[in-house]
């Protein structure tokens, strides 16, 4: 329009047009031939609108199925119980400057389930990490996989050993202050590196997020990996402020090399522990990445994950209960032991909740009749009421998520080649790229070469039905300069046929209804009676008589 070039499909979306652009859509993905060659606007579409996924994705979600159904082409025929399939996936793997396309990183964004679990894009989303990223990733793991090693080796393992031999021996000594040292300076130093570089990008750009109402922190926390790896970081710092090997060096009291144990290091040993343990509860849980690895496994952690919240409901609820009974038990005119304060009870309370607390325990209750009665009503809604609730809402939450765990599961995959493929070197993405060979035409079948930007495939004939061709065909002239022939609408032309064969259906059995009425009145019941099928054998023949008359 005058100076400007409008897309009638982006005005569609832009408008809420969504029939129209589904229209159009679909006339662009349409494969159509003639005696010399095939059309397909498949790259039209894409070089016009590079972005159109991220669009439908904010604009018309709607619309994505009609997209990625359009660059998928079955094959009617089946050969040895297989059916041929062409995935067009040039435009969803490499964009117009040969890098990887950001087709994935919006499907993820867009964070819906179940588009992920389209064929097109689990393929996609397969081939890319099968090939590329997934060596990428675990080259990136294998750092961490290796520090991991390094700490357990130097706080699980050596660590008892010394106590298991009751004294020191100065080649364990040693490789336990050789492996801390990697530790605080390899990959505490590589994460509080990280974590700096990152805080200062989210103050540059004023990416920030609030949480628990007030707290405001910097904007990539906001994934769960980034929180823990800086608690970690932060658990690592305090392991090396209470380390006992250095807190020994400064004890007036000689000690061997390396030693743990001393005046200054005994007091902190026990501070020391107990951030060494949080550490490692922090390794284990990022080491919940690798579940990647398997959509199955990743589907259960992340069901796990969802369920979580579940849990802490009941943690909540049940920690509410065991402050309510404790405060008033502590009230009651009783002397036992395990009842002394609040504290006490409640941490009776807890054992007898988890199964912790000594049968023969319970015996020493008789004495106190009310308290004895006030353990009963506490049992009664804990483990009856609050635990069987607790089952019903993981019942219900996980039947809920399962559904879409496989997708959720495809999600984080999709999120994981998003976040390695930029760290792919490029001379290794071309190679990939190369290997692909979408710049070659399609097979449509032997001989049959089609349009270009496909890979074939061959699937089980049962996965999909396929009754038409879905290539258009037209015969006559194959000049440039004819006129292309108009099409029939397939689509309306069935459904009118199917109309016309329901109210041709509906007066046939008005028909039949009618003559069985009359045939009864004139003394034919018997007859009737004799063969039940004769009425649905004539309304048959009088549809299809009907039928064939309107083909």
């Amino acid at each position: 329009v005058g100076t400007q070039s409008i897309s009638p499909l982006l005005w569609a979306i832009e408008t809420g047009s969504h029939d129209a652009a589904k229209a159009i859509l679909v006339d662009l993905l349409t494969i159509r031939a003639d005696r010399d060659r095939y059309y397909y606007g498949m790259d039209v579409l894409f070089e016009r609108h590079p972005d159109i996924i991220q669009r439908l994705c904010v604009d018309a979600p709607s619309l994505l199925p009609d997209l990625l159904d359009g660059l998928v082409w079955r094959s009617r025929a089946t050969e040895n119980g297989l059916r041929r399939v062409n995935y067009y996936i040039k435009h969803l793997v490499v964009d117009a400057k040969g890098d990887f396309a950001r087709a994935t990183e919006w499907f993820t964004q867009h964070n819906d389930p179940r588009i992920v679990c389209h064929p097109i894009v689990i393929y996609v989303t397969d081939l890319v990490w099968s090939r590329v990223a997934l060596r990428t990733f675990m080259f990136g793991k294998s750092w961490f996989l290796f520090t991991l090693s390094v700490f357990i080796m130097s706080q699980a393992v050596l660590n008892r050993s010394l106590h298991d031999a009751g004294q020191m021996d100065e080649t364990t000594r040693t490789s336990i202050f050789v492996f801390r040292c990697f530790i605080y300076v390899c990959s505490m130093g590589h994460r509080m590196y990280i974590h700096a570089k990152s805080i200062s990008l989210s103050v540059r750009k004023r990416h920030y997020i609030t949480r628990f109402g007030c707290i405001c922190m910097p904007g990539y926390l906001a994934n769960w990996k980034e929180c823990a790896s800086l608690i970690l970081t932060l658990l690592l710092f305090l392991m090396l402020c209470t380390e006992p090997i250095l807190h020994c060096t400064t004890d007036p009291v000689g000690h061997a090399a390396f030693c743990q144990t001393g005046a200054r290091g005994d007091q902190v040993f026990k501070a020391y522990s107990l951030f060494s343990t949080g550490a490692m509860f922090m390794h284990f849980c990022l080491l919940t990445d690798l579940s990647v690895l398997s959509t199955h496994v990743s589907a259960f952690v992340l069901v796990c994950g969802r369920v979580l919240s579940e849990l802490a409901l009941f943690l909540f609820g049940q920690s509410f209960v065991v402050f309510t009974f404790a405060c008033g038990i502590s009230a009651m005119d009783q002397d036992s032991p395990d009842f002394d304060g609040i504290p006490a009870s409640a941490l009776t309370l807890y054992k007898m909740t988890f199964g912790m607390f000594s049968g023969r325990r319970y015996d020493d209750l008789d004495d106190h009749p009310w308290l004895l009665i006030a353990v009963f009503l506490y049992i009664a809604t804990t483990a009856i009421f609050l635990l069987n609730l607790l089952i019903a809402q993981l019942n219900t939450s996980y039947h809920t998520t399962y559904q879409d765990m496989l997708g959720f599961a495809r999600l984080h995959r999709g999120k994981v080649v998003a976040e390695t493929m930029p760290v792919v070197s490029k001379i290794r993405w071309q190679r990939f790229v190369a290997l692909l060979r979408l710049n070659e035409p399609c097979e449509f079948g032997e001989g049959d070469l089609g349009p270009a930007g496909g890979l074939r495939i061959f699937e089980p004939a049962s996965a999909s039905i396929v009754t038409a061709d879905a290539i258009r065909r037209f015969g006559g002239s194959t000049s440039p300069a004819a006129q292309w022939p108009e099409e029939e609408s397939f689509a309306s032309g069935e459904a009118d046929r199917l109309d016309r064969m329901e109210k041709l259906f509906e007066k046939a059995m008005k028909r039949v209804t009618t003559t069985r009425s009359k045939h009864d009145s004139s003394g034919g019941g018997g007859s009737s009676e004799g063969n039940p099928h004769s009425g649905v054998s004539y309304a048959t023949s009088v549809t299809e008589s009907h039928v064939e008359g309107t083909d």
